[in-house]
């Protein structure tokens, strides 16, 4: 069974189990239409330094950069609508391959041209993030993004931190508005 994430509680991914190095983000989210737009959430990652900011550019990772400079994280495509059941968006991470300087993986989700067709996170329902086995596609631990969102259209939704030869999940749901370039100024 998952473990629900809990805010500001990490869990170490490594100890749910041992031996795990190939994992897969996977976001969801039920389809709507707003303003005659369907409301299109995007998957993105950033890799931090120990600083909190982009080792370089190439590591942020999202539909225009698919693949991490280390190779470590592969995003294959994007989904438009929410469609189907099961993740509508994924990341592939192999963490044994994460350059060293790399300290946090930030997943973010954000709205497709939010601000121009009125969309917000108040017209996302069944929005989720999970981290699973990429071996036997087991749901490690997943994050239910439950808040009340009136206006945002940007969320770090969950980080994965090194904690030495360890690494650790932890449910974030801090939210933002200005779409995903609000999130590349605050990590650049």
């Amino acid at each position: 069974m998952a473990i629900q994430l809990e805010k500001r509680k990490p869990i170490s991914i490594i100890q749910e189990q041992p031996g795990l190095n190939h994992i897969i983000a996977g976001l969801g989210w039920d389809p709507s239409t707003v303003n005659g737009h369907p409301v299109d959430l995007d998957l993105s990652l950033f890799m931090l330094g120990e600083n909190g900011k982009l080792a370089a550019d190439e590591y942020f990772v999202f539909y225009n950069n698919a693949t991490s400079p280390d190779g470590s994280v592969i995003y294959p495509g994007d989904s438009r609508g929410g469609e189907g059941d099961g993740d509508d968006e994924v990341i592939h991470i192999e963490l044994a391959k994460v350059d060293s300087k790399i300290e946090f993986l930030y997943f973010a989700v954000t709205i497709d041209q939010g601000e121009e067709r009125g969309h917000h996170f108040g017209h996302v329902q069944n929005s989720y993030i999970n981290i699973r086995s990429a071996v036997d596609h087991s749901i490690l631990c997943q994050y239910q993004l439950k808040d009340n969102f009136t206006n945002e259209d940007s969320i770090v939704i969950a980080a994965i931190s090194r904690n030495g030869g360890d690494w650790s999940v932890e449910a974030l749901g801090q939210a933002f508005s200005g779409g995903l370039n609000t999130l590349v100024e605050l990590y650049q």
